[in-house]
């Protein structure tokens, strides 16, 4: 079914923002390499200790040390499906973690046939987790390896938010919001369903918005009760958003991008009752991970988004680097940023640290943990 609508009034948000490619700006501090031979990073969080968790797509969950990286890997975590883009994806913890050391983790479960997101989580102790349990699966399998999405955000109401991909060959699913397919799902912290979210026709449990492709990032901005999120496009029309509940995002009805042979997806940008982006690329740079920087250390970028990307941001480059997208005071964009285009890299995460320097992960069978600061 190619059109539900929502339960509530949708405005067109203001114009989208169309990028094209930028010169490379000089990064104005310093580069260190806190861990290498990690394969295929994917996402990391910071323990109150000072420790790092990081994912590996591969299907573990690795400990980063004041020694380094640990041998072994985190125990007691689940078993991914791993394949193509699936594996173990985001980890993020509980807002009240230093109390009750619970960890959250997407992934990629299932097999071959039928795969599918899932979250599990567990508390976190010297290099082990405990009590892990499954609290969520999507509720429509796959049998591709691509899309998963698997994105999370706590809300300040204890709440979170994950991303779930429309798995690629089923991009007319995520127009229909029965199934979980193309769109962000909220969730109290046990995995049931908050009574207050949106209430969309037929609409899968959790459902907050819909219509999106593949959802790579997501965060909440506290300054401007905002919701954030970008996704990828096909080729181009990667899009950053902004998410309310009950919303179409509009893919694949109203997308920038054409498919990746060249074929017109559809004759619409942006159509009636769904909602525009805030940011558009054309051509693609692949966002990846993404953090709104709130540190001191590097005070211009105060309040901006800082993007891990995947593609190069200029003809010059041969992979990813980090896009800065400046925000003024009203939350919209107003101009944009390349840094570490020159390291050719693929880059997949990017998070502020406690200390206010940035954590970068590359995304490569030898992947690294790098270290920005001033």
């Amino acid at each position: 079914m190619w059109f539900r609508s929502a339960l509530m009034v949708l405005t067109l948000s203001a114009p989208a923002l169309a990028q094209d490619a930028l010169p490379d700006s000089a990064f104005d501090g310093e580069i260190e390499v806190i861990a290498s031979g990690l394969v295929h990073p994917w996402s990391l969080a910071f323990l109150p200790e000072g420790e790092l968790l990081v994912t590996e797509r591969g299907g573990y969950l690795r400990r980063i040390t004041e020694d380094g990286l640990q041998a072994d890997p985190v125990s007691g975590a689940p078993e991914p499906y791993v394949a193509g883009q699936g594996g173990m994806l985001d980890v993020v913890l509980h807002p009240d973690f230093a109390d009750n050391r619970l960890v959250y983790l997407t992934y990629a479960s299932g097999h071959r046939r039928a795969n599918r997101l899932a979250i599990a989580r567990g508390r976190y102790a010297d290099g082990a987790l405990s009590e892990v349990e499954t609290i969520f699966e999507a509720n429509i399998t796959k049998d591709t390896d691509a899309h998963y999405a698997g994105r999370m955000t706590f809300l300040p109401d204890g709440t979170f938010i994950v991303t779930i991909g429309e798995g690629f060959d089923y991009r007319e699913e995520a127009q229909d919001p029965s199934n979980h397919f193309g769109t962000t799902v909220r969730l109290n912290a046990d995995g049931s369903i908050p009574e207050d979210n949106p209430e969309i026709e037929d609409g899968a449990p959790g459902v907050y918005s819909w219509g999106h492709r593949n959802a790579q990032a997501i965060l909440y901005d506290p300054e401007t009760d905002r919701i954030i999120s970008h996704e990828h496009g096909p080729r181009g029309g990667d899009e950053v958003n902004i998410i309310a509940p009950g919303v179409n995002y509009g893919w694949p009805i109203a997308t920038f991008g054409i498919d990746y042979s060249g074929a017109i997806i559809s004759p619409y940008e942006t159509y009636p009752g769904m909602r525009d982006p805030i940011v558009v690329w054309d051509p693609s740079i692949a966002p990846a991970g993404m953090t709104l920087y709130s540190g001191d250390m590097f005070p211009e970028w105060q309040g901006d988004l800082l993007i891990a990307t995947l593609q190069p941001g200029n003809a010059d480059t041969a992979s990813g680097h980090i896009r800065i997208v400046d925000l003024n005071e009203n939350g919209l964009p107003q101009g944009q940023t390349v840094i570490l285009g020159d390291l050719g890299a693929r880059m997949r995460d990017i998070r502020t640290a406690p200390d206010g320097s940035l954590y970068v992960l590359t995304d490569a069978n030898n992947g690294s943990v790098i270290r920005l600061s001033r």
